[in-house]
């Protein structure tokens, strides 16, 4: 881990200038060209680092990108090692000419620089300290880059959940969290879900009784969706976009609530589906349509989670670093991986703040040591 560290120190300037190229080539979840030309140049990276390069190609979303690489087991070895990240970011193309790629105080500012570009750069970074070093992993590494992490990977999911099953481990790039650098061990799992409630328009002043209030129905809908909440479980469903109605002296006939679901144990997920589906309307004559559901099952805290966890805790302390884990309300893919049992560490990526805002940004000192570790991961796993 020194050795590695030693390394990779003197080239903080070059991770800084790889960022910059990547934050540069804008890739909005939505716009496939652009992921495309983005995902073209990660492709272009590691192809120069002699990995075998599939272009898993998309009709409507941005390409995924696979790169396999060996040191000297070649693809003869029988295991391998699983690194996952995604290419595209939530900000809209043209993001850049308001919040430019920058550096002050130690940090690198721009779109998508924590959450999570670096990610990639810290990944080219440990193959470089690997191969210089002559440091050989006894696994082939697969890195798995999907386009549309931040929609909700259904363009990706039944890809990565194969590559998972063909994986000792997967480690995911995502950010750290806080300051310190903590890895996550859990993560909750996520659910959109949309009410649709359909009344009868009326006039509001004449004839208010032959309407069905659509709006009144959908708030009363509300309220009983905070009775399904399970604090204690983990079990959290809120309303988060509200809209209804037309105009002030007109019975509203539509309206509709977009849900927000968090659950901590795989094991709620077929009794939210359930609540979701047996709601039924209030108001007599009102119809009620329910859409969407759970998306990403949850990150649990296994045996062979927090195994992997102090394995990395083992390889910081070389350090002098006390490396910490959390638990998260936010997903990733690695929530996918981890649901079919392989062991997955999360958070691996840089640390920083202020994802998906105005202000996000990487802790510049912390990419060669974040290198170092998924460097270490790989040569000892």
């Amino acid at each position: 881990m020194l050795r590695l560290r030693s390394y990779l120190t003197p080239r903080t300037r070059e991770m800084v200038e790889s960022l910059g190229k990547f934050v540069r080539c804008e890739s909005p979840s939505h716009q496939k060209a652009p992921v495309d030309r983005y995902g073209a140049l990660i492709a272009g990276e590691w192809r120069r680092r002699g990995a075998q390069v599939r272009i898993l190609r998309q009709k409507l979303r941005g390409n995924h990108v696979r790169a396999e690489i060996s040191f000297g087991g070649g693809s003869r070895a029988k295991s391998q090692l699983m690194v996952l990240g995604h290419l595209d970011t939530v900000y809209p193309l043209g993001t850049l000419s308001t919040q430019p790629f920058r550096l002050k105080d130690g940090r690198a500012f721009g779109p998508g620089t924590f959450d999570m570009k670096a990610g990639q750069v810290i990944a080219l970074a440990a193959v470089d300290a690997l191969r210089a070093l002559g440091l050989r992993p006894r696994k082939r590494i697969v890195f798995v880059w999907n386009s549309d992490e931040e929609i909700g990977s259904y363009a990706s999911r039944a890809w990565i959940e194969r590559e998972a099953r063909r994986s000792d481990a997967v480690l995911v790039l995502e950010p750290a969290a806080g300051p310190d650098g903590r890895l996550k061990t859990g993560r909750k799992g996520i659910g959109t879900a949309e009410i649709i409630v359909t009344g009868r328009s009326a006039h509001a002043g004449l004839d208010p009784g032959a309407g069905i209030n659509a709006v009144d129905e959908l708030a009363r809908q509300i309220v009983r969706l905070k009775s399904l909440n399970a604090p204690k479980r983990g079990i959290a469903m809120q309303a988060t976009v509200v809209a209804g109605g037309t105009v002030s002296n007109v019975v509203p006939h539509h309206a509709r609530v977009e849900i927000d679901i968090r659950y901590t144990h795989v094991a709620d997920a077929k009794k939210i589906e359930r609540q979701l589906r047996a709601i039924r309307p209030i108001l007599p004559g009102a119809q009620i349509e329910v859409r969407g559901g759970i998306n990403r099952p949850p990150l649990e805290r296994s045996v062979a989670v927090a195994r992997l966890f102090h394995h990395a805790r083992q390889l910081m302390r070389a350090f002098g670093h006390e490396l910490d884990e959390t638990s998260v309300g936010g997903g990733s893919d690695g929530n996918f991986t981890a649901a079919l049992g392989v062991p997955t560490l999360d958070g691996l990526g840089a640390i920083g703040n202020g994802a998906h805002s105005t202000v996000e940004h990487v802790l510049i000192r912390s990419l060669p040591e974040r290198a170092a570790l998924l460097a270490g991961l790989l040569a000892t796993l």
